[in-house]
């Protein structure tokens, strides 16, 4: 990363939600921001943790057992093989680390299954 990113700006290039845009790369991993709108899937990630941290609105992170709110400022890291969804009734704003490589609908696919585009 050779320049620092504005988060507003980069966010503002996504053109819907759950279409994810890579922003960088650290050790190995793509840092990636994603517009969440509504239900996602349910899946898991066999080999690895998922990780969401709430820029702005409010993430509802729904496992089998609970079910993690998430508000601007915190984040959850969902160990790896849990089945998750995310969710969110408004339009939420989330910063996601994960591998390169790693689908974003884990072992579920289907349509929601978006290939990494570099924003």
């Amino acid at each position: 990363m050779e320049n620092k990113i504005n988060l507003a700006e980069t966010f503002a290039l996504l053109d819907g939600p759950y279409r994810p845009g890579v922003i960088g790369h650290y050790n190995g991993d793509k840092l990636q921001v994603v517009k969440v709108s509504g239900p996602f899937v349910w899946h898991r990630h066999a080999e690895t943790d998922d990780f969401f941290l709430v820029i702005r609105g409010h993430l509802t992170i729904h496992l089998r057992d609970r079910d993690i709110e998430l508000d601007a400022g915190e984040l959850f890291v969902v160990p790896r093989g849990v089945e998750h969804c995310p969710d969110a009734t408004e339009e939420t704003w989330v910063l996601l680390i994960e591998p390169d490589g790693t689908p974003n609908t884990g072992d579920a696919g289907g349509p929601l299954t978006a290939e990494p585009r570099d924003l």
